[in-house]
């Protein structure tokens, strides 16, 4: 990539051309120091033109139809005059680059639509390298003026964590009838959920959804909900047919709605502004570690020292701080 001229981006990002928007994507996502250094000054240019566009997080089993899901929601929302941007966040995928890639065959009414966007994460990496740079294209799109930007999980555990802290709506699509209904239920996925919504909901399906649905209203219940301003919702819906997938949208839209007459929507963007400084300051450190020769001369002793039991981990830790310098 020849160097770029950040006024020029940000000019074709503004004006909503999607040629720039696909290149600076590819800017952010190379791991060259010089153009790291231009894609971060570019979002900093662009910073003033971000914030305004719905951000939803969305995560599920996989089978669960989230390819489908979001086809279905995207191209309905296209149809209301939106501007729909799908990105990924997949630290596990070394092969294909994340789920969206193999699965754009499934989103062929997205992927036809003029105004929708979709993006891949990165094509392997450490959580929060992918997940800092699905922020960065995050905000990239929305300065192109799209004002609804779907973030799937493709990844599993601390992934579904990543993508709660960047969205505003983190939606758990579930299956119906899989034996126990709450087998397939984490507790730490249900307490960051902002809504349930059980997949599939057609035919055959239906009594197992709504059965499905009612074990997860009645799991909510004893757990605490993530923001005291708003009860997570649980609905069945069909991706497949397209029924209830508006009155997903609905829900997402009265959260806004609530969450920003309470004061929490702007307390929440500004709490995960910070938490996103943190990430990347914590990526950069590891990335440090693994790049620094002395250290990686080190570590083997260290690490046999450790596991042998003749050094304790912090005092091994001290060790690698002090030839680090810090």
């Amino acid at each position: 990539m020849s160097a770029p001229d950040i006024p020029t981006l940000a000019r074709g990002i503004r004006s909503g051309d999607r040629a720039t928007l696909a290149r600076t994507i590819t800017l952010i996502e190379s791991k060259r120091a010089d153009h790291r250094r231009k894609a971060h000054q570019l979002v900093q240019e662009l910073l003033p033109a971000t914030g305004r566009a719905m951000r939803v997080g969305i995560t599920g089993a996989p089978g669960v139809g989230k390819s489908t899901t979001i086809d279905t929601l995207g191209s309905l929302l296209t149809a209301q005059g939106r501007k729909v941007a799908v990105l990924a966040v997949d630290p596990s995928s070394t092969r294909t680059g994340g789920s969206i890639l193999g699965d754009k065959t499934r989103m062929a009414n997205l992927a036809n639509d003029p105004h929708a966007f979709i993006r891949p994460s990165p094509a392997s990496g450490t959580l929060g390298g992918v997940a800092a740079k699905t922020r960065e294209t995050m905000l990239l799109c929305e300065a192109a003026g799209f004002d609804v930007v779907l973030v799937e999980t493709v990844g599993i555990g601390q992934s579904e964590t990543a993508v709660a802290d960047m969205t505003d709506f983190f939606l758990a699509l579930m299956l119906p009838g899989a034996g126990d209904e709450l087998q397939g239920i984490k507790k730490g996925l249900v307490e960051l959920a902002d809504m349930i919504a059980v997949n599939k909901a057609d035919g055959d399906n239906v009594k197992r959804a709504n059965a499905a649905a009612a074990e997860y209203r009645a799991a909510l219940h004893i757990l605490t909900p993530r923001s005291p301003n708003w009860t997570p919702p649980v609905a069945t819906y069909s991706a497949l047919t397209g029924r209830g997938v508006a009155e997903l949208w609905a829900q997402v839209v009265l959260h806004r709605e609530r969450l920003t007459h309470s004061g929490e929507f702007a307390a929440r963007r500004r709490e995960q502004q910070v938490k996103w400084m943190w990430s990347m300051l914590e990526d950069r450190m590891f990335a440090r570690l693994r790049s620094d020769s002395g250290l990686r001369a080190k570590l083997p002793q260290i690490e046999a020292a450790v596991a042998d039991g003749r050094l304790s981990a912090p005092l091994a830790v001290d060790e690698i701080a002090a030839t680090l310098g810090i």
